[in-house]
């Protein structure tokens, strides 16, 4: 089934960390779209779930270095 997952992280500081983070999710199999929200601070992303989940997205985004402040999931 595909979901959306939203993740609300701490504080992204520059538009680098937009590209880094949304490359690194898109790398993630079952991920489609990945949308990084600068200013709101969140990172939208469209999975297949039978392939992967928000905990992998939260894990990916947790090493390179930023904190997951919270995790929503919504079926597409």
């Amino acid at each position: 089934m595909n979901k959306k997952v939203i993740l609300q992280l701490d504080a992204l500081t520059c538009p680098s960390c937009l590209t880094k983070i949304e490359t690194a999710i898109k790398a993630e199999p079952g991920v489609g779209t990945v949308k990084v929200l600068f200013n709101a601070g969140k990172v939208k992303a469209d999975i297949d779930d039978s392939q992967t989940n928000a905990e992998k997205l939260s894990d990916i985004v947790t090493k390179l270095g930023y904190e997951v402040e919270k995790v929503k999931v919504k079926d597409l």
